[in-house]
């Protein structure tokens, strides 16, 4: 009970600060949009923005992480302090040198990113150079926020979550400063946004610094020290890169093809993307941010009943908050961008459009969270290939479904064809998170609990019950529109209420108890 315990405040802890974030992030995502608009220059600065957060998902808080903490753990377990601040030592040396190259290439190599990961700008030589000045300043964010992230697994590993799960907010306290007071200043105003990007990357490293101090732990860079930990991080970190981030290099497909389509489609995405990240970040992320030095230590020690039980445990919590999500999402995406963007420079036809992308990202939800709570579940075994090879199938689903999509989209001349490239990825996320389930269930070594089919039918039901009473008594989009911002804002929050109340008593009146919840 002690552990269940402990486990449930490391996740309300989690959850919390990344609440905190996704809150500021929201505002600053707001303030780029009601201030810059949805137009060509945002496209640009989206591309210059996603291509080094690509790469920092894909190897700071992908790969890196899932190779790091286990090699960390197992130090920490079963080798002395003085081995395992040796390890530290090493590693940050050498991902730092590694970083600092990367980062010279990027700045040098900017124009020919840009003909890589934006080729619908070529055409556009103003959205094309705008994208490669914007590029050069944002690409060191990956030299910062990668040494952020080799901080955080740290603080991770040691149980000191809060300060980790922080951090991101002050990305967007830069990004919110920039578009308000920096922008005006500027004679291209989505400028300030890049070097917004800049300065948040150092202030998020220096911000980590002295809890890591204090923890004893603070890195001194070196090339030697741990050769035997770096080999096999660097065993486990080449294949991981590809199959960690799967859901990001369908993202990012998406915007190379979104960068050929009518100017906007590129912002509309990121905006949907960004709320479907919300319920992503604060239970998905967590939860699977949590568990990896959880199962990794278990693994370690041989503890096959509780690595089970642990990846049961998050699953369960995963189910419980991903498919009410979705709903909610689906079902209030005109009503939540009206109220928290469409103002200013965003406007009703921007809405349109962004609220489709947003339902068709949404219906991906819980299989967005599912591959972030199944993933650790190899990661902490040190199996770093199979994930990849599950990722290669997943992502050749979504090049294939896009085109189809986009096709058919095209053919029949539906609305927003940038909905349907939205469509492909969360199809193709269901495919990789049915396979990763299925490959933790076959696995020897593991037996995950037989399917909780009533705790399931139980979450189903409530969200049904939720979800028609959600739609009996919302407003049309004539009456939001006729309401300030303060009255949009305030139903918004009153439905998001009203579906959450619902929801909790369905769940009680069919018999759902806190007892589901605990780690048994």
């Amino acid at each position: 009970m002690a552990e269940h315990r402990a486990l449930f405040k490391s996740t309300a802890v989690i959850s919390g600060m990344t609440l905190i974030s996704r809150v500021f992030g929201y505002i600053r995502d707001a303030a780029i949009f009601i201030f810059l608009g949805a137009t060509g220059s945002t496209d640009a600065f989206f591309v210059a923005f996603r291509i080094p957060n690509f790469l920092r998902r894909l190897f700071a808080e992908g790969a890196f992480s899932q190779a790091f903490v286990p090699v960390l753990s197992e130090y920490k377990e079963k080798r002395s302090e003085s081995e395992l601040k040796a390890l530290i030592n090493h590693v940050s040396g050498a991902l730092g040198l590694i970083l600092l190259l990367l980062s010279i290439l990027g700045v040098l190599l900017a124009p020919i990113l840009i003909y890589i990961f934006a080729p619908g700008f070529i055409d556009d030589r103003e959205r094309f150079d705008l994208a490669t000045q914007m590029l050069r300043i944002t690409f060191p964010y990956i030299l910062f926020i990668s040494l952020t992230a080799f901080s955080a697994s740290i603080l991770n590993t040691f149980n000191r979550f809060a300060v980790p799960a922080f951090t991101p907010t002050l990305l967007n306290l830069s990004l919110i400063g920039a578009a308000i007071w920096l922008a005006p200043r500027f004679d291209q105003p989505v400028v300030a946004l890049a070097w917004g990007v800049f300065i948040a990357g150092i202030a998020q490293l220096l911000f980590q610094i002295p809890f890591l101090y204090k923890l004893g732990m603070l890195p001194r860079f070196s090339l030697q020290g741990a050769t035997d930990g770096v080999k096999k991080i660097i065993r486990l970190i080449i294949p991981a890169i590809f199959g960690s981030s799967v859901v990001q290099i369908n993202l990012l497909i998406n915007t190379i093809i979104a960068s050929f389509l009518v100017a906007g489609s590129i912002s509309w995405l990121y905006i949907s993307d960004r709320f479907v990240e919300l319920p992503l970040a604060i239970f998905g992320v967590a939860t699977g941010t949590l568990i990896l030095p959880r199962l990794s230590k278990q693994y370690i020690n041989q503890s096959e009943t509780g690595f089970n039980l642990t990846l049961d445990w998050a699953l369960r919590i995963s189910l419980l908050i991903a498919i009410p999500s979705m709903l909610g999402l689906i079902i209030l995406a005109q009503p939540i961008l009206t109220s928290l963007v469409q103002y200013r420079e965003f406007t009703a036809n921007d809405t349109s459009m962004a609220a489709l992308s947003l339902m068709t990202y949404a219906l991906g939800l819980p299989a967005f969270i599912l591959i972030k709570v199944l993933a650790p579940g190899f990661y902490s075994r040190q199996d770093t290939k199979t994930p990849v090879k599950i990722g290669v199938i997943a992502i050749f689903c979504n090049i294939i479904l896009n085109l189809s999509f986009f096709w058919i989209w095209k053919h029949w001349q539906l609305s927003g064809p940038h909905a349907a490239l939205a469509l492909a990825t969360s199809i193709s996320a269901y495919l990789n998170a049915a396979l990763l389930f299925r490959k933790l269930k076959s696995t020897a070594s593991i037996s995950l609990p037989n399917c909780r089919l009533k705790f399931t039918a139980q979450i189903l039901i409530a969200t049904i019950l939720m979800t028609v009473v959600l739609i009996l008594v919302l407003p049309d989009y004539a009456q939001w529109l006729q309401w300030n911002g303060a009255e949009r804002i305030g139903a918004l929050l009153g439905f998001i209420f009203l579906g959450t109340v619902l929801y909790i008593g369905a769940l009680a009146l069919l018999g759902m108890r806190r007892e589901n919840f605990v780690l048994q």
